[in-house]
């Protein structure tokens, strides 16, 4: 795997790069929701058609929190909850000044790989919109090449453990 950013796994601040570009850390420590959130939301401006974030942590680690970030960078307006019944939610969104889809997928109740692609996982995953998977470790074969893949963890109340790579090419 690639990190993001080179960095020696300190905490970082979330910046911009000399052209004007946001960066995030390999590693952060999020204080709280709105923290979360606001990481999110800095993800959001490298996203494109095509691309997919997997998140992982445990029930309450800030996925959804994290995903709604996401959508508010990607100009969703619409509130988002996450679909645990429904499996996948598609919205509207704008990115780099193109109209996509936008999934948000939870894959939770899903047994595997065949139950998402039961219900045309490829079709969402591979296509020309952004999907961002709750729980992307229970669909590990959907997590291409390039993918985001973020790690959360609980430290304490609010306080998270927030790890981001992009998969290897």
């Amino acid at each position: 795997m690639e990190s993001l950013i080179q960095a020696d796994n300190s905490q970082t601040s979330i910046g911009r790069t000399r052209s004007g570009q946001f960066e995030l850390p390999e590693s952060f420590i999020s204080l709280s929701e709105e923290e979360t959130f606001a990481l999110g939301m800095r993800l959001s401006s490298m996203l494109g058609k095509g691309d997919v974030v997997a998140l992982n942590g445990p029930l309450g680690a800030g996925k959804t929190c994290f995903t709604k970030g996401i959508a508010e960078g990607l100009g969703i307006e619409e509130e988002l909850t996450s679909p645990s019944y429904a499996i996948v939610s598609e919205y509207e969104c704008l990115a780099g000044g193109e109209r996509l889809l936008f999934y948000h997928i939870d894959a939770y109740r899903l047994e595997g790989n065949d139950d998402f692609s039961a219900i045309g996982g490829e079709d969402i995953v591979y296509g020309n919109g952004i999907s961002v998977i709750e729980w992307g470790d229970r669909i590990p074969a959907f997590i291409r090449s390039g993918a985001y893949r973020i790690d959360l963890e609980i430290i304490e109340g609010d306080k998270r453990s927030v790890k981001i790579v992009k998969q290897g090419r």
